[in-house]
């Protein structure tokens, strides 16, 4: 309808708010303070939050409740957390327009996981991948988090109603289950359409960097050989001497992408170099086919420290400065803060849960 007054239309009272900003939609993404932030987090994922930022309205959270599923050091987790934090920043996420919290600040991540704690199933949750691969041979000795944090997962994303999440391939099933989640929790209270079916964004070659010593293996930061991966605080002498030590085989560089497949280590590297230059894999295959590692690596070196290079400065310069990295934390949280609470006291209201 045209305002009265000014002729223009009025904004749709219906709308969310993004959607009334011309916007896409919501996303929730989150990364743990487990420290050592390496290439393969920031092409599969950090990269893409300053990218989404334009289309979406962002919320991006240092889930550092996720994080003590596993025994942590108390000191060493605040301090990995302002990193995260510093290189969300870092590499270009506009604190000032979009949200930037950890997780712990906003009550009702956890406060939701519970309520979704007694919609999930124990067959559910046992089925899920990581809590098997993480437990090992040691189930029975795990912390009860570990077994459930996929509810809190859930919590984080529907707490906000969140319409999109980037995910990696080996975070696809955690999203399936908060899709249960939210489908389970709509029939069980009849209210179908409380909580969204929350759709994935999936960033395909760039989400699965490999080992610099071993390209059949997921670059990790759990990896006892620093040589495995580039960490992102890395400076230039370190990440031409990782390059320079990465595994190759004895052969020139592959002649076709079909060549290159064969190769996990040359494929890999060659993976790097599409991710960093936003090309693709075959025209960069096309352009090195036939010549010297040595040559291939000069030039892989040169892109990295120019891609990396000021993201790592600027993450070392806010890890100098906590108070503007706290305060950035803390502003983000009282914005989540005011998206969260009528989200919870709804979903409280649904339950049948009488108000305070």
């Amino acid at each position: 309808m045209p305002d009265a007054s000014t002729g223009a239309s009025a904004p749709n009272p219906h709308l969310p708010p993004y959607a009334a900003r011309g916007l896409k939609g919501r996303i929730l993404s989150g990364v743990q303070p487990t420290g050592n932030l390496h290439l393969g987090n920031y092409l599969g994922a950090i990269r893409n939050f300053a990218r989404l930022q334009s289309d979406y309205e962002c919320l991006y959270c240092v889930v550092d409740l996720h994080a003590i599923t596993l025994p942590q050091d108390p000191k060493q987790l605040a301090a990995q957390t302002r990193e995260i934090a510093s290189a969300f920043l870092a590499a270009g996420v506009d604190g000032a327009k979009q949200i930037i919290f950890n997780q712990s600040m906003v009550a009702e991540h956890a406060q939701l996981a519970w309520i979704f704690n007694c919609v999930a199933r124990m067959g559910w949750m046992s089925r899920m991948t990581q809590f098997k691969e993480k437990a090992g041979k040691d189930r029975e000795n795990v912390s009860l988090g570990l077994f459930a944090y996929p509810a809190l997962m859930a919590a984080d994303i529907l707490i906000y109603k969140a319409t999109h999440v980037p995910v990696g391939e080996d975070q696809k099933q955690h999203l399936e289950l908060t899709r249960d989640i939210a489908i389970k929790f709509n029939n069980d209270f009849a209210a179908p359409d409380f909580f969204p079916v929350t759709e994935p964004l999936i960033f395909g070659a760039a989400t699965r960097v490999m080992s610099l010593r071993d390209g059949t293996k997921k670059m990790s930061k759990s990896d006892p050989s620093d040589y495995s991966r580039i960490n992102l605080t890395d400076d230039a002498d370190a990440v031409a001497q990782k390059i320079r030590r990465a595994k190759t085989d004895p052969l020139p560089m592959p002649e076709s992408p079909a060549d290159a497949e064969k190769r996990p280590d040359a494929d890999n590297l060659l993976g790097i170099y599409a991710a960093l230059a936003d090309q693709e894999k075959e025209a960069v295959v096309a352009q090195f086919a036939g010549k010297q590692f040595s040559e291939f690596k000069a030039a892989l070196t040169e892109l990295a420290v120019a891609k990396l290079g000021p993201i790592g400065a600027e993450m070392q310069r806010l890890m100098k400065d906590p108070g503007h990295v706290d305060a950035v934390l803390r502003n983000g949280a009282e914005r989540a803060r005011a998206l969260a609470g009528p989200i919870l006291a709804d979903v409280y209201k649904t339950v049948g849960f009488l108000k305070p």
